[in-house]
């Protein structure tokens, strides 16, 4: 049988990844594998007691709770220099406690105490891919996994199989394979000659928008805005972040400019979804400024990756920018993805009561030009 294209074949990993991520919001258990080793996970969010009855069923060793370096370094659980570090389930440390481990909601009510055992080798490839298939699936970034028993066969029960492989490349996968879905002329209140054109990643997520302004030519660095969508800040005006006005002045001022694009990009939360950024607003109530509560809750500081970004004006005839941020990341993951920056343009608003130790944080801690 001839092989099939490297693009297809990227195409159909990818959506398995999108099935196999789907399956963990719903609860059920997913088979993990690779040419080395195999495994079964279900997520520690969503999975009931009877999910996780069913994930035994195929295990083929005992049950352990993977989470990420950064939420295992919160439960004082010594590191092992991996990014995923797996603790043992026993009598004692349970499902039911293995969920409360990994919502940080727990973390100050009394009701944790370790220390936690845990496993110093080297976490196998599955479940490292776990983790991360929970992040894909935008839940807690932990799963509880096992071993795939001998001779086990999840087919035969309609349990989703996926490489570890495809997991971990998932997001470079999806960013290639973007596939523009609708455009349209949508005059805005800031900008009154502009076109919206929707791009699909792969995995059938959230389009990303490319909000184009005028007529910007082609043959010189274009005014770019690069904004991840903010439910809270862009759309109920929250006063926690700088988002909406972030929003609304670069529209006004590349309409003021004469035209350039704003991409809307499906990355909420920097990357970690609606629901995590809600859990990490809770912890800034607590106290933790806005890098400690990402990594309280088993985030990176910025989960974000720019290849999308880098695609849509790619395929939008777009090689230089002139990049309205103040996020030295941002002009970085642009470059490393084959577009030239040329030029940062400052893109900062007064503070309020309610975000001034947050932009304080992003100079002081991320290394924002504010």
């Amino acid at each position: 049988m001839t092989p099939a294209p490297p693009s297809e074949q990227r195409l159909r990993a990818v959506r398995e990844v999108d099935r196999a991520a789907a399956d963990l919001r719903r609860g059920l258990p997913v088979c993990i594998g690779d040419k080395v080793s195999a495994g079964v996970a279900v997520s520690v969010e969503t999975a009931s007691a009877a999910d996780f009855r069913e994930m035994t069923m195929f295990a083929g060793g005992p049950a352990q709770l993977a989470l990420t370096a950064r939420r295992a370094n919160v439960l004082h659980i010594l590191p092992s220099g991996h990014p995923v570090q797996l603790v043992p389930l026993d009598e004692r440390l349970n499902r039911d406690l293995a969920a409360e481990i990994a919502d940080p909601e727990h973390d100050l009510s009394g009701g944790l105490r370790g220390p936690f055992p845990q496993v110093k080798d080297s976490p196998p490839a599955f479940a490292v891919a776990a983790v991360q298939l929970c992040k894909i699936a935008r839940l807690l970034p932990a799963a509880i996994v096992a071993p795939l028993a001998a001779g086990a066969d999840p087919d035969s029960h309609g349990l989703m199989t996926v490489a570890a492989g495809a997991i971990m490349a998932r997001e470079a996968d999806a960013a290639a394979e973007l596939k523009r879905v609708a455009a349209a002329r949508v005059p805005l209140w800031d900008a009154e000659n502009t076109r919206l054109t929707a791009f699909r990643p792969a995995d059938g997520g959230l389009e990303h928008l490319a909000i184009v302004v005028g007529d910007p030519p082609r043959d010189r660095p274009v005014l770019t805005r690069v904004h991840s969508e903010c439910f809270t800040g862009d759309l109920l005006g929250s006063m926690k972040c700088d988002c909406g006005e972030q929003l609304r002045g670069a529209l006004a001022a590349i309409a003021a400019e004469g035209g350039g694009i704003l991409l809307y990009m499906a990355q909420e939360g920097r990357g970690i979804g609606l629901i995590n950024k809600l859990r990490a607003y809770a912890l800034q109530d607590q106290g933790f400024d806005t890098v400690d509560a990402n990594l309280r809750v088993g985030f990176e500081t910025d989960e974000r990756l720019f290849a999308p970004a880098a695609e849509m004006l790619k395929r939008l005839g777009f090689s230089a920018v002139r990049l309205m941020t103040n996020n030295p990341e941002k002009v970085a993951g642009l470059a490393a993805e084959g577009i030239e920056v040329v030029e940062r343009v400052p893109h900062s608003f007064p503070a309020n009561p309610h975000n001034a130790d947050y932009l304080a944080t992003k100079k002081s801690r991320t290394g924002h030009f504010l």
